[in-house]
């Protein structure tokens, strides 16, 4: 399959697609070759739509089989134009959970459980720009623009650049964390890999420790920063908007499911029981009376 692998990547490369989604597609189409122990360009169209089956039957999550058909529609539309291969059908996506939301305290019971300069300033980027992952590991010194008080993401989903906010106290911790360990490259530059920056597992393993280490039980992943600086910009009044722009999401309706988690933006709303009877606007305007 290595030919085959070359083409696909290449083809990939073509298309400009992310790093990150190279490597899932590869890894789906791996997958294939696994299940049927064939190379992917020997197989028919009821072989391919029968391993989406299989995954479907065996439980797989629905985001992972519409990846996986992703992939194969990729392969096989793009790679081996003539394959005849077509994946047409959709696949139901699982019911919409809302994100898991730290408070702010939370927050920084994480951040300051971090054991490390190193480790407490990735967890407070992370936080603080509202940044992916991806985006974290990948900063280099010259996207901090202290001048502009704003971090360049020059590697965000699908390729895109864009600003998002430095915070004052980063900007403090990113100078004694400057001082202290003189990144050259890579901001956060990886220990047993010369020249490389951390990967997304060492990032993963930070957080994790100084989840630990807080004592939060509360369920949630290192994403669920990013989840939660977009909630506490809403809750603090930010329009949804700007939101959108800060977190890089192409449409308004990535950035609308925080007005979901947002408790303040739900408080502030009056119920129509309370709108419409007139006994609680009696004691409204009771209560503002003894106000006065």
């Amino acid at each position: 399959m290595s030919e085959l692998r070359n083409r696909m990547i290449r083809t990939m490369n073509l298309r400009n697609l992310s790093q990150t989604t190279q490597g899932t597609y590869l890894a789906a189409v791996r997958g294939i070759a696994k299940h049927y122990r064939e190379s992917p360009d020997s197989l028919s169209q009821a072989m391919v739509e029968d391993y989406i089956l299989w995954m479907k039957q065996q439980g797989r999550a629905s985001s992972t089989c519409i990846v996986a058909k992703a992939a194969l529609n990729f392969l096989y539309r793009e790679v081996i134009a003539d394959s005849g291969i077509s994946l047409d059908f959709s696949i139901k996506r699982r019911p919409l959970r809302l994100p898991v939301v730290f408070s702010p305290e939370e927050v920084l019971m994480i951040i300051n459980a971090a054991t490390t300069l190193r480790n407490r300033v990735i967890l407070m980027t992370i936080y603080s720009a509202g940044l992916r992952v991806s985006e974290a590991i990948k900063l280099k010194p010259e996207h901090i623009d202290s001048k502009r008080m704003l971090i360049k993401v020059v590697e965000g989903k699908g390729g895109c650049e864009r600003y998002t906010l430095l915070s004052e106290r980063l900007l403090k911790e990113l100078r004694e964390y400057y001082k202290n360990s003189r990144p050259v490259e890579w901001l956060f530059p990886s220990r047993s890999q010369p020249g490389m920056p951390i990967n997304r597992e060492t990032a993963t393993s930070v957080y994790r420790h100084a989840k630990k280490r807080s004592g939060i039980k509360k369920q949630g992943g290192i994403h669920t920063l990013r989840h939660s600086f977009a909630t506490h910009l809403l809750e603090a009044g930010c329009d949804i908007r700007k939101i959108q722009v800060l977190l890089g999401h192409k449409s308004i309706l990535s950035t609308i499911i925080y007005l979901h988690v947002s408790r303040k933006t739900i408080a502030a709303i009056r119920s129509p029981l309370d709108i419409h009877d007139p006994s609680a606007c009696k004691d409204s305007e009771k209560s503002t009376g003894d106000k006065s």
